[in-house]
């Protein structure tokens, strides 16, 4: 039987269980300041054209070998620049798989003859949706250890369209991963607060789900697990740790939900920055 827990921002179902799972802002160095530029944002009306998409140059297509085939669409939002490179790619609707991260690939290496106002290039916001055939293939490391990895079986199909509320202004962000710091120290983050806005999860209860494990069942085991992780700008969780653990199967059943979560990232002053939250996962038996 499946139970509602009782939760501060969302809601996790579990098997057998009520499960709740809460995200709090946790403390990180803030980013520096430094003068941030924003820029004029159009969408696709009279006088401004769409961007137009250039070949797409993506990685070997497999279409043999497969020990399972995956697929699904993944929609994103993002901004096209005045030199036709893709910005501010943000999750509009997340599976919570590997997909999503092939997805923010295939949408991070587009490129476009960028659109214009008045023949002039400017800024367009746009929605894309990517839909994807692919597969997961078997390979050996260089220890001999088997890996597995999902692979392009066709090329991928993208769907532009308009944005229901394309923002007037916008920063254009950085480099996904522009939360390493190069040099190995601390990471780059911002922190909520001080005009920044705390991401929000997109993907709730009915598609992410932490189960309860048969041993902690038999053992009416209940109590909370608690992660720190990294909210990068483009809304995936990233260098996920565990703070506190609880144990009989349910830290892993706890970290694989955790894993599928998926955000609207962290904002400031129209920028989207990366963020360090705390998460609560939390086992109840009934």
């Amino acid at each position: 039987m499946r139970r509602y827990g009782s939760i501060a921002l969302f809601v996790a179902l579990a098997s057998g269980c009520a499960c709740a799972q809460k995200v709090r802002p946790s403390s990180a160095p803030a980013k520096p300041d430094a003068p941030a530029e924003r820029v004029m944002v159009y969408t696709v009306g009279p006088g401004i054209t769409a961007p137009e998409l250039l070949h797409l140059n993506i990685s070997p297509i497999y279409t043999d070998k497969c020990k399972k085939k995956f697929d699904g669409n993944v929609k994103h939002s993002m901004l096209v620049d005045t030199t036709g490179q893709p910005r501010n790619i943000m999750f509009l609707k997340p599976l919570g798989t590997d997909l999503d991260k092939l997805a923010l690939k295939v949408a991070g290496a587009d490129r476009f003859k960028p659109g214009t106002l008045d023949g002039k290039p400017v800024v367009v916001a746009g929605s894309v949706e990517v839909k994807i055939q692919s597969c997961v293939v078997e390979s050996k490391d260089s220890a001999g250890n088997t890996a597995f990895s999902l692979r392009l079986r066709s090329v991928p199909v993208q769907i532009f369209g308009t944005l229901a509320q394309p923002p007037e202004q916008a920063v254009l962000s950085p480099d996904v991963e522009s939360w390493k710091d190069p040099e190995g120290g601390a990471p780059l983050l911002s922190h909520v607060g001080a005009g920044v806005i705390a991401p929000v999860v997109l993907n709730k209860a009915d598609k992410v789900e932490a189960r309860f494990s048969e041993e902690a069942r038999k053992k009416n085991i209940s109590g909370k697990c608690l992660f720190s992780l990294i909210v990068d700008v483009q809304g995936m969780p990233q260098d996920i740790r565990e703070i506190k653990k609880l144990g009989y199967g349910l830290d892993e059943n706890a970290l694989a939900a955790v894993n599928q979560y998926r955000f609207r990232p962290a904002m400031k002053d129209g920028e989207p920055v990366p963020v360090k939250i705390a998460v609560e996962v939390g086992f109840k038996s009934w």
